[in-house]
C-alpha cells in the first residue's frame, strides 16, 4: 500500500522548529487531533534506537493510548524515521527562507480508511504549526 503524506510550511527558523517538534515540554502541547483531546506526557530518547513515548487522552478520560515509536534514524534539523507497530513514518524538516518545510510520510494501517488517518496526521501537523508559530 502506498504511504501516506502530510505537510505544513511552518514560519520560523529550522532549529526552532526541531526543537518544538522533538522536545517533550512541547510536544505535550500539540500533539492531539482535535481540541475533545490532549497529549499530557511525553519522553523522547532522540537517537537511533531511542524512543519517543506520547499519551494521548480524550481530555474527558473515555479513552487514551500511548503513542510510542522506536527510531531508526535521527539526523538532527533534517530527518527522523521511526518504526511503530509493522509501520515506518520518515519526518523531514526542510528550510526555506524563515519558514521550515515539515513533510511526515507514513504507512496506512488497516483499521481505517486512508482518508481519515491523512486527516488526523494533518490535523496534528496543523496544530503542531500554530502551536510553534506562537513560540
Amino acid at each position: 500500500m502506498n504511504k501516506i503524506t502530510v505537510s505544513a510550511l511552518v514560519k520560523g527558523p529550522i532549529e526552532k522548529v526541531w526543537t518544538c517538534y522533538t522536545s517533550p515540554e512541547h510536544i505535550v502541547h500539540w500533539n492531539f487531533a482535535d481540541e475533545t483531546w490532549h497529549c499530557p506526557r511525553a519522553t523522547n530518547d532522540l537517537r537511533v534506537g531511542g524512543k519517543l513515548v506520547a499519551r494521548m487522552e480524550a481530555k474527558d478520560g473515555s479513552e487514551g493510548f500511548d503513542f510510542e515509536v522506536e527510531y531508526t534514524e535521527v539526523v538532527p534539523q533534517k530527518k527522523l524515521s521511526y518504526a511503530f507497530d509493522d509501520r515506518i513514518a520518515e519526518i523531514t524538516f526542510d528550510a526555506a527562507d524563515q519558514s521550515t518545510r515539515v513533510i511526515i510520510s507514513f504507512d496506512p494501517e488497516n483499521e481505517n480508511p486512508v482518508d481519515l488517518q491523512r486527516a488526523g496526521w494533518q490535523s496534528i501537523l496543523d496544530h503542531f504549526k500554530s502551536y510553534c508559530e506562537t513560540k
